[in-house]
């Protein structure tokens, strides 16, 4: 309460010197101080922030699926991913069992596990982390953040796999696993233990979560959530949260009194680069004749991994038509919700105008910054009208040193 009040009067007094007095004598976390005088928006005021491991920041589900796939088979069975949902932020155990009851498995939960669990282990190195789950990390520890990892996943587990993500075990004043509570989420139990063992009210954390179980503990423990659905076209299920996001890429912390991300560059967040390549197909037959956006669409056969790892949104960079040169690039990756595709497809726009088609010509594109996550519109007017805001969004980002240079990446001079 000394805290929300303080930063009421930091709102309203026209005496700066007694505001930086009063703070100064309430013994704030050090990111506080700074941040209650540049604060301006937000009611809330965060101590600490308490995040979930397995599709929160790490992409497990690529993994599981793989390994559910080989055990599945030698019971004549096909992994589907049909449970996925269901077992979304379960208890390992718990998410065993739906698997053998659903597929009607002649073992014992405790057997199949034995089977998948080896199996596990061997995959654990190869988990990567999330797209903005090393920035958050890193940001929050470098502003002097409270974190505490709180999974339903077992203590020893969760230490091999944070093991092979640089820093990520040290920037952690608390982890907690599942087999250290009595009750997993959606229960409370562990949430509340981990602000405990933070020395921080309940009232005074956030968590983020990607799955309903999640959200549920969060909210039960008197937490505010940010809920970041780690399965597509669900965002709808999660009313619980405060506030729901389609990746971490999208996390505003200044929402919530915490520190901003300072490394946004005229409306373009620069990310790690990636590669991808193919054929020129034929699309939906939507680009041109309904939007007036001719798009030049890949095949994503072979590139599963490469678009799960990926959030839906608008990406942008340089591309290369083997015959015609390199160009500038927007893209947006998803099922484009306002005609709800069935499949997550790729569709770069090349900032060109041409004479021709071009299909069946080899097309590189090398992706180097994200402007939006993917949404919804009213009408395709508001649509079209977006996707234009973000050509010229990407027009200008690509002119500056720090995306310019990727013009002549090798990947597009390769042939």
């Amino acid at each position: 309460m000394v805290a929300l009040h303080t930063l009421r009067y930091l709102k309203t007094s026209v005496s700066f010197h007694r505001s930086l007095i009063l703070i100064s004598n309430n013994n704030f976390p050090p990111f506080t101080l700074l941040h209650l005088l540049t604060m301006t928006t937000s009611s809330k005021l965060i101590s600490c922030v308490i995040l979930d491991l397995d599709g929160t920041l790490l992409n497990t589900d690529g993994i599981v699926g793989k390994v559910l796939k080989i055990v599945l088979s030698k019971y004549g069975k096909e992994w589907d991913g049909r449970e996925s949902l269901k077992t979304l932020g379960m208890t390992p155990f718990e998410s065993a069992a739906a698997v053998v009851n659903d597929y009607a498995l002649p073992c014992s939960t405790t057997e199949f596990i034995s089977q998948i669990s080896p199996l596990f282990s061997e995959q654990r190195c190869n988990i990567k982390a999330l797209p903005g789950a090393n920035r958050l990390i890193k940001h929050l520890k470098s502003h002097g953040v409270p974190m505490a990892l709180a999974s339903n996943s077992p203590r020893e587990s969760i230490e091999d796999k944070i093991s092979y993500h640089d820093g990520w075990k040290n920037s952690f004043s608390v982890i907690l696993g599942g087999d250290e509570v009595r009750t997993g989420k959606p229960s409370p139990e562990i949430f509340l233990e981990a602000a405990r063992r933070l020395s921080v009210e309940p009232s005074r954390c956030l968590v983020i979560e990607d799955s309903l179980p999640g959200v549920t503990a969060g909210k039960a423990a008197e937490m505010e959530v940010v809920a970041v659905p780690s399965l597509p076209k669900q965002s709808h299920l999660y009313t619980a949260a405060d506030e729901v996001i389609n990746s971490l890429l999208d996390l505003q912390l200044e929402k919530w009194g915490l520190p901003p991300f300072e490394d946004w560059v005229e409306g373009t967040l620069p990310i790690d680069p990636w590669f991808i390549g193919g054929p020129v197909v034929k699309g939906f037959g939507r680009g041109s004749k309904l939007l007036g956006i001719p798009t030049a669409n890949l095949s994503t056969e072979g590139y599963s991994d490469i678009l799960a790892e990926h959030p839906a949104g608008v990406y942008f960079g340089w591309a290369r038509l083997s015959t015609r040169g390199v160009f500038k690039m927007v893209m947006s990756i998803g099922w484009n919700l306002y005609f709800n595709n069935k499949e997550k497809t790729i569709e770069p726009w090349l900032l060109h105008d041409f004479n021709e088609d071009f299909y069946g010509e080899q097309l590189r594109l090398v992706i180097v910054g994200y402007i939006r996550p993917e949404a919804n519109f009213p009408t395709l007017e508001s649509l079209i009208a977006k996707i234009h805001e973000d050509r010229k969004v990407a027009e200008r980002a690509l002119d500056l040193p720090l995306y310019s240079s990727f013009k002549n990446d090798s990947y597009l001079r390769s042939s």
